[in-house]
């Protein structure tokens, strides 16, 4: 029991950081693909990460980099690599780049990506999409992931061979 909790864990942290990242990633690569200049950066995971571009010439390409690439990035990598790990971090990807955006729309801070989404005209249904897609299937498929990786039966597996089954996306 304890050693599947330990996996857990682990695979929590490496969610988390993945999804970090990746999310960050998503607003660098999209900044300096629309011809942005990189100010300044952190991608340090136990706090918010951010980047600054200044200029921005389309702060909504920018902003929507993010969760757009740290949401769809690790779900086609988990295709790829079709091994129960890397579908449990993408769902957790999905979940919490939604929610991170609802969150941050209900509180309405100033800094967050929702608040300045909304500033450069994202459309409030665009977000809601976005929202309402991510946080039910990430949730749908987060849940049922956690199940397996907290189930009894993986205990008696040491290879995790036999959890192939419920890696499907």
């Amino acid at each position: 029991m304890r050693w599947r909790i330990a996996k857990f864990l682990i695979l929590l942290i490496l969610a988390w950081c993945t999804m970090t990242t990746l999310h960050e990633f998503g607003h660098i690569v999209s900044g300096w693909a629309c011809g942005g200049t990189l100010q300044s950066v952190s991608l340090v995971p136990w706090s918010l990460p951010y980047s600054i571009f200044e200029p921005d010439p389309w702060p909504l390409f920018t902003l929507w980099g993010g969760p757009i690439v740290g949401s769809l990035l690790p779900v086609m990598l988990a295709l790829i690599v079709r091994q129960p790990w890397s579908a449990f971090i993408a769902y957790f990807c999905l979940l919490s780049n939604g929610a991170y955006l609802a969150t941050a729309w209900m509180t309405g801070d100033r800094y967050l990506d929702t608040t300045k989404l909304l500033d450069h005209g994202a459309p409030p249904l665009a977000i809601a999409a976005f929202c309402g897609l991510t946080i039910s299937v990430g949730y749908l498929g987060f849940r049922r992931q956690c199940i397996y990786w907290l189930s009894p039966e993986l205990d008696n597996d040491s290879t995790g061979s036999s959890c192939t089954a419920s890696t499907t996306t």
